[in-house]
């Protein structure tokens, strides 16, 4: 079943120029400059009931915009967008009680009163009975762990338990969609896992649809089987991790450490299917194609040839690809 849909979307915003120069930046005291930016130009895509879909690009590429435009917080200037069944800027009210959001920027807490305040708000704004409430309160606290902070003002959280208390938040009225904009922005390595755990969980328990904008590229991995890429305001690719990884990092990477010096780069090139080749005194490096040569070959290959101590296959690292195709599609 398609929850959300989005069909030819088109969004600009006006911005003032700053001019340069002394005598210019007094002209412009009187008569500001203004440049037009399409920060959406013709973006479709849909989305099915229960999937946990990755929205990724470059800063300014669009991203923010379309999930504020999900939420009901933006209009776009052509085009349509049904999100279960409703237009979001147009019947908020019942829109915002079927979703959640998340901005890893912003808070949707009461900075300067306690936590257990800012949901009792935001029970009483989405109409949540007392009953399912408490109930969903105190299984969002024992899976996410912040029991002990209920009592705490926001603003003495660290920000991996804000993020805690922001996740909750957002699902305390247990909507159907979730749009998450950079929740793991600043968070230490413990409460990214975390993090990633309950989100994987809630979406197997619960079937709650997700979409999530990130940078981080180990987010996009460990919870995303689909993947959607923005630049310029457009939709550039559309489809599962492993085909991404296919095209743009399909190479895998063979680290080994030798009982004497590593042989040179020309001899370690002429091994099948090998791209290319460092060494470092006894550290040999190989990144080679799995697809002309399995790995378990080319292993083999060196425990025959080489004093091999210690021996690694690692695919290219996630980064290096997301970098691979920005610089291909000119982001």
């Amino acid at each position: 079943m398609t929850q959300i849909s989005l069909q030819h979307i088109c969004k600009s915003f006006t911005v003032s120029q700053r001019p340069q120069g002394r005598a210019a930046a007094v002209r412009g005291i009187f008569h500001r400059e203004k440049r037009r930016i399409d920060a959406l130009k013709d973006l479709s895509f849909s989305i099915e009931e229960g999937e946990l879909v990755g929205y990724i690009g470059p800063n300014g590429a669009g991203k923010s915009t379309t999930i504020k435009i999900m939420g009901g917080i933006l209009t776009p200037e052509a085009g349509s967008c049904s999100i279960l069944g409703r237009v979001p800027w147009k019947q908020r009210t019942e829109h915002v009680a079927h979703i959640g959001v998340v901005f890893g920027q912003r808070s949707q807490l009461w900075w300067d009163v306690p936590v257990r305040d800012s949901f009792e708000l935001l029970r009483d704004i989405y109409g949540v009975p007392q009953e399912e409430y408490r109930r969903r309160l105190q299984e969002l606290s024992d899976i996410l762990g912040f029991s002990n902070l209920l009592h705490t003002p926001v603003r003495q959280l660290s920000l991996g338990q804000r993020m805690r208390c922001e996740v909750a938040a957002a699902l305390l009225h247990s909507p159907r969609i979730l749009f998450l904009d950079e929740p793991t922005i600043g968070l230490d390595a413990v409460s990214k896992l975390s993090l990633r755990e309950f989100l994987k969980e809630e979406n197997r328990r619960h079937g709650v649809t997700m979409i999530l904008t990130t940078h981080d590229m180990d987010d996009i991995e460990a919870l995303c089987s689909r993947v959607m890429t923005i630049g310029h305001g457009q939709l550039l690719y559309d489809g599962d991790l492993e085909t991404l990884k296919a095209r743009y990092a399909p190479l895998r990477r063979m680290r080994a450490t030798l009982l004497a010096d590593a042989p040179g780069d020309r001899e370690l090139l002429k091994l099948p299917g090998v791209r290319r080749a460092e060494n470092t005194g006894n550290l040999c490096t190989v990144w080679f194609n799995p697809y002309e040569t399995p790995a378990h070959l080319l292993m083999q290959h060196f425990m025959q040839n080489y004093p091999v101590k210690d021996i690694t296959v690692q695919e290219q690292d996630i980064d290096e690809m997301i970098a691979a195709m920005y610089q291909e599609m000119k982001l």
